[in-house]
C-alpha cells in the first residue's frame, strides 16, 4: 500500500469511475486500475463492486474510505508542517528588549509578526542593556532590542539596525518651577535633585558615561542622588516629588493621564536615545530570518 494508491482509491469512489479518476491524474484507466487492483490485493478485499455501472464501493470499501481519507489528511498536514518549518513558518523567536521599550510602538510590531505567522511562538524579556548583550552572546536570546551601553556593535560576530532615535524628556512633577515650561535645556536643569536612569545593572555602561558627559559639556556636575534601570520607580518617585529625571519619550508617549506628571522635550540634536535591534550574523533560527524579513525597519536594503 501506498500513498499514490490512496489517492486513486479516493478519487475512484468519489467520481464513481475509473475512467474519471484516471483523468484527473493524467493517467490511463489501466494504469489506475492496476494500482487499485494492488491495494485490494494488499487488504485481501475488494473495495469496488466492478459490476454495477456506475462502479459502486462493496461494504468494505465504504468502510476504507473514510481510513483512507484521513491518512491522507494526515500526511498532508505532515508535509505542509515539514514546509512550514524549512521555511521558518514554526518555531520559536526568543525576543530580549530593554525596560521601558515595551511602552513603546514595539507590541504593535510584534502583533502583526504574530498574526502573519501564528505558529511561530514569540517569547519576551525584559532586561537590563547588559544583560541583555550578555545574552544574545550566550544564545540566550535570538535577537535583542536595546542602547548599546556595552559596545556590542564592535563586535565582529553582531549584526544590527538602528532602529529608533527616541528624543529625551524631562519627567518633572506637575507644581515643579519648571513644569510650564514647553522644552528645556539640560544647562537648565543645574541644581535640580536628578533621577537617574541607568539602562545598565553596574550604573557604569558606556550609556552612563555618555550622558554623565553630557552634563559636563552643559557646565555642571548633575546632583544624583538616585540610580535605577527600573523606569517604573522613578516615575513614582518623580511623582512624589522626590526629585527629577530624564527619560526616553518611548516611555512616556503612551502615558495618559499621569498622575502628578509633566514631561517636557530636551532641546539638542544629541538629546536622544538610539535604539538597536541586534542579533548573531551565525545565527540559523530560521523563524529569526522571517522576523528580519518582516519587521519594520530590519528589512535588507
Amino acid at each position: 500500500m501506498n500513498t499514490n494508491q490512496l489517492r486513486y482509491f479516493v478519487t475512484a469512489a468519489e467520481c464513481r469511475s475509473f475512467t474519471k479518476a484516471a483523468d484527473q491524474f493524467y493517467i490511463t484507466q489501466t494504469a489506475i486500475t492496476q494500482q487499485i487492483h494492488s491495494l485490494e490485493d494488499s487488504l485481501g478485499v475488494p473495495l469496488f463492486d466492478r459490476s454495477s455501472r456506475p462502479i459502486s464501493l462493496t461494504p468494505a470499501g465504504s468502510a476504507f474510505l473514510s481510513d483512507a481519507r484521513s491518512i491522507l489528511g494526515r500526511i498532508d498536514q505532515a508535509v505542509n508542517r515539514i514546509q512550514e518549518v524549512s521555511t521558518g513558518m514554526v518555531g520559536t523567536l526568543r525576543i530580549g528588549y530593554t525596560k521601558g521599550f515595551e511602552r513603546s510602538n514595539f507590541s504593535n510590531s510584534l502583533r502583526f509578526f504574530h498574526n502573519k505567522y501564528p505558529n511561530i511562538l514569540v517569547s519576551c524579556y525584559r532586561r537590563n542593556t547588559d544583560l541583555l548583550a550578555a545574552g544574545l552572546l550566550k544564545d540566550e536570546y535570538d535577537i535583542i532590542f536595546t542602547w548599546d551601553s556595552t559596545e556590542l556593535v564592535k563586535n565582529e560576530s553582531i549584526e544590527y539596525r538602528l532602529i529608533e532615535r527616541s528624543p529625551l524628556m524631562v519627567a518633572v512633577y506637575s507644581n515643579h518651577p519648571l513644569s510650564r515650561r514647553e522644552s528645556l535645556q539640560r544647562s537648565e536643569l543645574h541644581g535640580e535633585r536628578l533621577l537617574f536612569m541607568t539602562p545598565s545593572s553596574t550604573g557604569d555602561s558606556v550609556s552612563d558615561l555618555r550622558f554623565y558627559e553630557m552634563y559636563e559639556q552643559a557646565g555642571y556636575h548633575p546632583d544624583i542622588f538616585f540610580r535605577s534601570n527600573d523606569v517604573e520607580s522613578i516615575l513614582m518617585m518623580v511623582s512624589i516629588e522626590e526629585g527629577i529625571s530624564i527619560i526616553p519619550s518611548y516611555v512616556t508617549h503612551k502615558l495618559t493621564n499621569a498622575e502628578n506628571l509633566v514631561f517636557i522635550p530636551l532641546i539638542g540634536e544629541e538629546e536622544v536615545v538610539e535604539i538597536i535591534a541586534a542579533w548573531k550574523r551565525s545565527s540559523g533560527n530560521l523563524a529569526l530570518q522571517q522576523f528580519l524579513g518582516h519587521y519594520p525597519l530590519l528589512k535588507s536594503e
